[in-house]
């Protein structure tokens, strides 16, 4: 599968860091992209970031015996998904009888904190489920409820069901009224065959070590539950094993000038930026990026309310997606939330978006000695 991906006229993905910006940078202040729904469908696959994961590539901690149990699990629940669709060879039956839902648990839920590698796995468990990708399926929860929005439910599940697997990427369970959309959903793409994989999301005052319990997410879903075996994953996040400790944020002129001299390169003032987030719908925020090499922010501030950083958390992640390294001025990245959203329902997903936007602030320094 190639690392781009273009529809509409975009590209998806990364492009190469060049030289000198010919006519300066961008601003994604300015952009306010149109995201048809069929790109919401092809776009469903493995993010560049992941596109050439594997399970061979995945490195457990030697320290923790369920991330190597993981693997195992994991390449067997692929085997096992060759062969025929439950449905009909993996084809589209319109008028086919309706198949019989399996007795047996046609789904997996990862059961981890952050940072363990969740996303390697249900990666490499796409790339290695035996079917070609437009019978296979990618996306985050938010990716799966625009596309019910974008199709309407009956086309998406017609649209999904003759697909061989579904993964779902940080399945939200803090939204009841959308719990029970995707739940809806899923059982019926589970009537026509369909295999299953999840990650999750904490709920409000689940706190504990970072992550949705898995008896608790099997309660959240209710009917499905009979549908997923559950696999623990243990660990601490990978993107801190030794590594250093996130870089100090660059000046203003520091981030200006990189700006300039970086090919494809954005620059935006911090607050304006999350202005604009507010007048785009977080569906179209991996658009907003489409052609961007980096990043660049000046006056990086703490987020002044939680809507406006739950918004923040979606751009977080598609710019992780999508390797786009930020480079910023201002505060640490680490002092993005305040104490009160730390210690909050969101907190798993504030503490993500701190651990990715670290990551591509390690990606960014060498823009600087450009």
């Amino acid at each position: 599968m190639s690392t781009s991906l273009s529809t509409s006229g975009s590209t998806y993905g990364r492009p190469p860091i060049a030289g000198p910006a010919e006519t300066g940078p961008q601003a994604l202040c300015a952009r306010e992209p149109r995201v048809p729904a069929e790109r919401l469908v092809a776009e469903m696959v493995p993010p560049p970031r992941f596109d050439s994961v594997r399970f061979d590539t995945y490195e457990p901690d030697p320290g923790q015996p369920s991330q190597s149990e993981a693997v195992t699990v994991l390449s067997g629940f692929a085997a096992g998904l060759g062969g025929s669709h439950a449905s009909g060879g993996g084809k589209r039956r319109w008028f086919a009888k309706k198949a019989p839902v399996p007795t047996a648990p046609r789904g997996v839920y990862l059961d981890g904190g952050y940072g363990v590698g969740k996303t390697h796995l249900l990666a490499s468990l796409w790339h290695a489920t035996p079917a070609e990708p437009a019978l296979k399926a990618f996306g985050t929860f938010v990716e799966l409820t625009n596309l019910v929005g974008a199709l309407g439910f009956q086309q998406t599940v017609q649209t999904l069901g003759g697909h061989r697997l579904l993964c779902i990427d940080e399945f939200e369970l803090d939204d009841p009224g959308d719990t029970v959309l995707v739940s809806s959903l899923l059982s019926r793409l589970v009537e026509q065959g369909v295999a299953l994989a999840a990650t999750s999301n904490t709920l409000p005052g689940k706190l504990g070590e970072g992550r949705f319990a898995s008896a608790d997410f099997l309660r959240e879903i209710q009917g499905l539950s009979a549908h997923f075996r559950p696999l623990r994953i243990d660990g601490q996040d990978y993107r801190h094993r030794g590594l250093p400790a996130a870089p100090a944020p660059f000046s203003d002129e520091q981030v200006t000038k990189a700006a300039y001299a970086t090919e494809g390169a954005s620059l935006d003032d911090f607050p304006g930026l999350l202005e604009h987030l507010a007048r785009v719908h977080p569906s179209r925020y991996g658009a907003l990026t489409d052609g961007i090499a980096a990043v660049c922010l000046t006056g990086v501030g703490p987020v002044p309310d939680q809507s406006t950083a739950l918004r923040l958390v979606v751009l977080a992640d598609r710019l992780y997606d999508r390797e786009i390294p930020v480079l910023a001025s201002g505060v640490p990245f680490d002092k993005l939330f305040s104490e009160e959203m730390l210690n909050g329902g969101y907190r798993k997903k504030y503490f993500r978006a701190i651990s990715r936007l670290t990551a591509l602030a390690r990606d960014a320094k060498p823009l600087v000695s450009q």
